[in-house]
């Protein structure tokens, strides 16, 4: 079976990028930046939160391991999704949250899961659901960050890192 994609912003990229890597069924990440209005932009422009840019995470996933909708399940319990602009410490609009597809057809598998998120907040989500506009591979340095730099920043948990890698070992664990 063909491998699948999806864009996930959750706040700075190199935790999210080492959260949704411990993912049984992700078999490739990528930090880049997603939707925003300038071509080719570089870390210090997209800093200043005037290019529309979010930091993003490009997942590549084996859907015969990993669902969709299991994936953005995952991906839900790793930031604070009625946060505006902000995860953790970072704040700023290249922190906000976001889902961006590539494919139209993922749309109804994602809105099932941030409805039923919706619900069990009881507020408002500030994620964003969007097609994908734009992605630009960041640089290299911002790659595996956390498998390069151990002790670096990161606003993921390890406890929720740890739930991350035992998240899909079986189709019963839906929480």
């Amino acid at each position: 079976m063909d491998m699948k994609e999806i864009y996930l912003a959750a706040g700075c990229f190199w935790g999210a990028e080492h959260y949704l890597k411990c993912i049984r069924g992700v078999v490739r990440t990528e930090t880049g930046y997603a939707n925003g209005n300038i071509s080719h932009p570089t870390y210090r422009e997209v800093y200043t939160d005037s290019t529309g840019y979010a930091e993003t995470v490009h997942v590549v996933y084996d859907p015969a391991v990993l669902g969709l909708e299991r994936l953005i399940q995952i991906y839900f319990k790793a930031i604070d999704p009625t946060s505006l602009n902000r995860q953790g410490e970072d704040e700023g609009t290249r922190y906000r949250t976001g889902i961006y597809y590539s494919d139209p057809a993922d749309l109804p598998a994602i809105r099932r899961i941030y409805e039923r998120v919706e619900g069990e907040t009881k507020e408002p989500l500030a994620v964003e659901v969007k097609p994908l506009k734009n992605f630009y591979r960041a640089e290299d340095f911002h790659q595996d960050y956390l498998e390069k730099n151990p002790q670096g920043y990161c606003h993921i948990s390890p406890a929720l890192m740890e739930f991350a890698r035992q998240a899909n070992e079986s189709d019963s664990d839906t929480d």
